[in-house]
């Protein structure tokens, strides 16, 4: 008999190995499993779901909800069947239970994967073929692409210090941000970026602090980031500059910054997710489009 069981943290090991068996692109560690599950600020244990057949564990989805711009939003954050158990309505009984828990705790509409401040992946690798057909049948639509670009850390040079110093020359100073900056980096990005405020909160996680800053007459003016989300991937981001410094290079200055942040922990790659603006990281890092994903949506409340 396949049964529902409550969440529990002994149950890690086992999430870990299937998985890792049965995702054919992607592989978790504790670390990262922690992060998308306890660890995230909205945490509810009632929306990570097992099923198990005896001791085995057959399949498990991790959701959380976000509450963005008055709108309520379930977001299934990972989820794995056992291929050996597939196509047998195991996946429909665990996403129907999640989307009812959703339902029940007033989400209007789910998503997949691309779940603002703390993920995974930032959508659906359309090569995992099944699990597109499988969020279409749940009546799931596909609204928007994006990808991940890649970046190699171990042939280019990052140097920035020419650029550093003719910025100096207008008042704009860029340095590593420190605890003493912290009070005035979290009022700019709540000024300008709130969305971002749990991932450059993380940065101050890192020894040193992974984020960047440009001031202008002592004032924050842009920022950028890495390590705030998917903790020593070398995941790059979030970045942003005040409209009022726009044009000059800072971005470019701020990103090679952390590319050589990233460089100097031995890290081969930098993995740049969830991109707009492609032609940017392509200029100056000489970024690569990896991997694509593609998001999809449903409503469930009006």
């Amino acid at each position: 008999m396949v049964d529902f069981r409550d969440f529990n943290e002994s149950y890690f090991d086992k999430i870990l190995d299937l998985f890792n068996r049965n995702m054919d692109f992607d592989t978790l560690n504790e670390t990262l499993l922690r992060e998308k599950t306890i660890d995230d600020a909205d945490f509810d244990p009632e929306l990570i779901l097992t099923l198990w057949e005896n001791d085995t564990l057959l399949a498990f989805c991790s959701g959380v909800i976000r509450e963005i711009n008055n709108e309520r939003t379930g977001y299934i954050k990972l989820m794995a069947v056992e291929k050996a158990h597939r196509r047998q309505g195991l996946g429909k009984r665990l996403y129907e239970e999640i989307e009812n828990r959703f339902s029940a705790k007033r989400a209007q509409k789910v998503r997949v994967y691309d779940v603002p401040f703390n993920y995974f992946m930032p959508g659906i690798d359309p090569r995992y073929t099944e699990a597109l057909s499988f969020f279409e049948t749940m009546g799931f639509a596909r609204f928007a692409d994006t990808s991940n670009l890649v970046v190699d850390l171990t042939s280019q040079d990052f140097s920035t210090e020419k650029e550093e110093q003719t910025l100096a020359g207008e008042n704009i100073i860029i340095s590593r941000a420190d605890y003493a900056d912290h009070e005035d980096v979290m009022q700019f990005i709540d000024t300008y970026f709130p969305l971002w405020r749990t991932e450059i909160s993380n940065t101050y996680n890192s020894l040193p602090v992974s984020l960047h800053i440009a001031r202008l007459n002592g004032e924050i003016k842009a920022f950028s980031g890495h390590n705030g989300n998917n903790f020593g991937t070398g995941w790059f981001g979030p970045m942003g500059t005040h409209p009022d410094l726009r044009g000059k290079g800072i971005g470019g200055i701020l990103l090679k910054r952390c590319l050589q942040d990233m460089k100097d922990w031995e890290l081969k790659t930098s993995v740049i997710p969830w991109v707009g603006p492609i032609r940017f990281y392509s200029y100056y890092a000489n970024a690569r489009v990896e991997r694509v994903f593609w998001r999809y949506e449903k409503q469930i409340h009006p």
